[in-house]
């Protein structure tokens, strides 16, 4: 998909962060022969992004709060993934995918980024966050501001008035988001919860003293597996940071990961769009706008036996995908690589190991912890009230509780009549 070009002007209209019925987060009293230390903050200017020409205008100012004050979590919300974003899912069309970022300036300064898009389905106008299916966590890009939680609030009753939206629907927030206080203040719907497994790899001095947390028995089948594979011929590991290698391989990874699902009875909409391959071919590649993608390599004899597409943002390694060949499903490959990715993040100054969501058995057998993740809804109209209501809160769950029933047979003749 080619670069989607201006289509919308920005929205002109501000916002104020002034009027609050509790103006106590904003207005203190200085100690006798203090400085003005204590004053007022500045109101909060709050614009609409709504073009792709408006957005790009955004990179530096983006970057800088990111920089400054994003943690390592946000690491879906840089200005670089969401650009690569924009290249492949951006829309521009009426009724398709359009932009609804909103900015927020104080004193000139860009101290607010809520990464939106809008768009209408079913006749419903829905914003949600900048960077679905492909972002695993959404989060509000917020300063470090003594104000937080009031200037979040005129946020959202600023996307209330201008966004022209029914629903909005806010997928994978994590629980320790900054934009979570506001979601439970503002009476939101909370759904589909689920626990995002990780490991703590600051916890130990390096990889042979954290490997010690495993049981014995975990460490002997590991072991065996890798003697098993070394016995088949030659054993290697890659670590693969950016150009053609790279895309090719996330590429490769998109197909395991096809293939195993199909040969489950499974079915993804997300990855058999020709946008997620582009997408996770160009952010592997780095050829522009790097987003920290690391692309590591199982191979037996020169098969690739398994593959892993990561991301490191701030001391954190998102693994997005780790996959294997089916040839090689009984050979433990996925676990080798898993050990071995660990391995090299300590050399890589990686803090935690994120395994995202949701939490897989497969996942907990590795992770120290976990946090919780929730998707979020809220209704902006009458027909949004509804659609909250009847579909997002009781007839989706039931609809994956039933198609999670269906007998794997039937779901593979299932899934071959869809396009």
């Amino acid at each position: 998909m080619s670069l989607a070009t201006a289509t919308a002007s920005t929205a002109s209209a501000r916002l104020s962060t002034a009027s609050l019925k509790d103006n106590s987060a904003h207005e203190r009293t200085a100690p006798p022969g203090s400085a003005d230390i204590f004053a007022p903050a500045a109101p909060i200017e709050f614009t609409l992004i709504t073009s792709r020409n408006a957005f790009d205008a955004l990179e530096d100012e983006w970057n800088a709060l990111f920089a400054r004050a994003a943690t390592s979590a946000q690491v879906f919300q840089t200005f670089n993934w969401n650009w690569h974003w924009a290249n492949h899912y951006l829309s521009g069309a009426p009724g398709g995918i359009n932009l609804c970022v909103l900015a927020g300036h104080r004193d000139g300064k860009l101290v607010m980024v809520w990464p939106l898009v809008r768009e209408r389905v079913r006749g419903i106008a829905q914003i949600f966050w900048m960077g679905e299916p492909v972002s695993q966590y959404g989060d509000v890009l917020i300063d470090d501001i003594p104000d937080t939680l009031p200037a979040l609030k005129d946020a959202w009753n600023y996307l209330r008035k201008h966004a022209h939206a029914d629903v909005m629907r806010l997928r994978r927030v994590r629980e320790d988001a900054r934009v979570a206080p506001l979601l439970r203040v503002i009476g939101a719907s909370a759904s589909n919860p689920q626990t995002a497994p990780y490991l703590d790899l600051a916890s130990a001095e390096n990889f042979a003293a954290y490997e010690q947390r495993y049981t014995s028995k975990a460490r002997r089948n590991r072991r065996r597996f890798m003697r098993r594979l070394e016995e088949q011929g030659n054993v290697r590991f890659a670590r693969i940071h950016g150009g053609g290698e790279a895309r090719t391989m996330a590429e490769r990874a998109i197909d395991m990961k096809t293939a195993w699902l199909a040969s489950r009875g499974l079915f993804s909409q997300a990855l058999a769009d020709k946008r997620l391959r582009g997408f996770f071919a160009d952010v592997a590649e780095s050829a522009s706008h790097p987003t920290g993608c690391v692309v590591s390599r199982l191979t037996s004899n020169d098969d690739i036996a398994a593959l892993d597409v990561s991301f490191a943002c701030k001391g954190r390694l998102a693994v997005h995908m780790i996959v294997f060949n089916l040839a090689y499903e009984k050979a433990g490959v996925g676990g080798l690589l898993m050990e071995h990715c660990i391995s090299d993040a300590f050399d890589e100054d990686i803090a935690t190991f994120d395994l995202l969501a949701p939490g897989d058995a497969y996942k907990l057998e590795w992770a120290d912890s976990t946090i919780g993740t929730n998707d979020w809804s809220q209704a902006l109209s009458l027909k949004g009230s509804a659609y909250v209501e009847i579909y997002l809160n009781r007839l989706r769950g039931q609809i994956k509780s039933t198609l999670a029933s269906v007998p794997k047979s039937l779901r593979k003749r299932l899934n071959s009549l869809l396009p």
